[in-house]
């Protein structure tokens, strides 16, 4: 099944982690990796009430924004601020900053209803002991919040310390495990380091429920086979190609490849899209045909539809009913069918924005700066730039010099002012009027900030 991509790359040499091996025996019960034990409580803590004050607290203390704050107020709420403050409070006085502790409390939310007292402060000061500096501490635990989550101070140690061999690039892992999964876990993301997979994809894999790491057989197996179909271990695709072979057999992949097959694909297609993007396999047959039938819905043909999967594999993603929507929305703006179909083609990524979105966008775009329609229907992708950091800001720039006459009364080509990098357009437009220089670069930088 594979034949198609072992091609074009030696298979990297694996004797290095068929050899290592583990020399010291710990706890057996001292390493419970999964977040399960707090996630699964989280739901008690909802409440509308707590939501609300959660969304507010979390955007007031913390910076963040409303709508990440609200998806963070789905796995824990208070009522009051007690509690977090002084959650935060002992972290600042740790020496954490706030971007790390917005970090810290993204990944693990459960933390702001932690007792401070009886059960932070202990952890913080249990790590010091084993000799970590406070640099130290906030290093690792920045990057793996949920060892605070580890009850026991032989579990918080022996977290600490496989964090910190990991983060030790370049030198040998002296961690040992006892067998089972456990010991599996700590040998096979011993053996993902030696091939150069780098310090976040191994976090992420050592605090996910959801991973291809708790193997032994099939874990060599699977490895093997991401590494003979070329994938990079220091790209995160790297990651995603061996959840995919790890969790699903090669029947299965084969019945999933046979299911593209039957709409049009070729197999050499099919394996180019899965190095682009892995998960493109995980769907079920059903969902893989009813989202060719949707883009049909679009006015697209079979080639059409293979040609967009192939750029953009992650389409398949939407909902039926989200690209319904998506029609609806760009037909009440004011384009036809026909542009929206073209837009799909050129940009398939428009159908997945909301219709809040489109529609901020759509009022500076079209009737702020009066470009036509048409204008974005030849360069959709000005519909994926940030309206605060790229659309809002060129466009005041572009405004104020038409208001002093010095590029004229018509717009310049959209693709002028929103295709081409920050240094570009600053050259092109703000830096040869010198005694503009000024003023135009604080509109710019203005529009940026609000």
């Amino acid at each position: 099944m594979f034949s198609l991509i072992l091609h074009g790359r030696k298979s990297v040499e694996l004797q290095k982690w068929r050899n290592l091996r583990v020399t010291v025996s710990i706890v057996q019960n001292a390493f419970p990796f999964t977040t399960k034990s707090f996630s699964s409580t989280i739901a008690k803590d909802s409440s509308p009430k707590g939501s609300t004050f959660t969304v507010s607290y979390l955007v007031e203390s913390l910076g963040l924004t409303k709508k990440l704050a609200e998806t963070i107020s789905k796995k824990v709420t208070f009522e009051d601020k007690v509690n977090p403050d002084s959650v935060l409070n002992l972290l600042r006085s740790n020496g954490f900053k706030d971007s790390q502790i917005s970090r810290i409390i993204r990944a693990y939310p459960r933390l702001l209803v932690t007792d401070a007292e009886k059960s932070l402060r202990p952890k913080l000061q249990f790590l010091k002991s084993r000799g970590a500096s406070s640099s130290e501490v906030i290093e690792i635990v920045s990057n793996v919040p949920t060892i605070l989550d580890k009850k026991g101070e032989e579990s918080v140690s022996l977290y600490y310390d496989f964090v910190k061999d990991i983060m030790q690039d370049g030198k040998s892992l002296c961690i040992s495990c006892p067998e089972g999964k456990k010991g599996n876990r700590i040998r096979n993301i011993s053996v993902l380091r030696e091939l150069g997979v780098p310090q976040k994809l191994l976090f992420s894999l050592l605090i996910s429920r959801y991973q291809p790491v708790c193997g032994k057989e099939k874990f060599e197996e699977s490895l093997k086979k991401v590494v003979d179909m070329g994938f990079d271990p220091a790209k995160s695709k790297f990651v995603e190609a061996l959840h995919v072979v790890y969790e699903m057999s090669e029947k299965t992949i084969e019945e999933k490849v046979n299911v593209y097959k039957r709409l049009g694909f070729s197999e050499a297609e099919i394996w180019a899209i899965f190095k682009k993007w892995p998960y493109f396999l995980k769907f079920s047959e059903k969902k893989i045909i009813l989202m060719f039938e949707t883009l049909k819905k679009c006015g697209l043909v079979e080639e059409e539809i293979i040609s967009v999967l192939k750029s953009r594999p992650q389409c398949i993603r939407s909902s039926e009913q989200k690209i319904l929507d998506s029609i609806e929305m760009f037909l009440g703006l004011g384009f036809s069918r026909d542009d929206f179909k073209m837009m799909v083609k050129r940009y398939p990524c428009c159908t997945a924005y909301s219709g809040e979105t489109l529609r901020k966008k759509f009022e500076v775009l079209v009737k702020m700066m009066n470009w036509p329609l048409e204008a974005v229907v030849m360069i959709p992708t000005v519909l994926g730039y940030s309206l605060e950091k790229r659309i809002v800001p060129r466009s005041n720039v572009i405004k104020a010099l038409m208001s002093k006459g010095l590029i004229g009364s018509e717009n310049p080509p959209i693709s002028s002012v929103l295709v081409c990098t920050d240094q570009e357009f600053l050259k092109r437009y703000v830096m040869k009027h010198d005694k503009l220089v000024p003023k135009l670069m604080a509109i710019f930088n203005r529009g940026r900030v609000s």
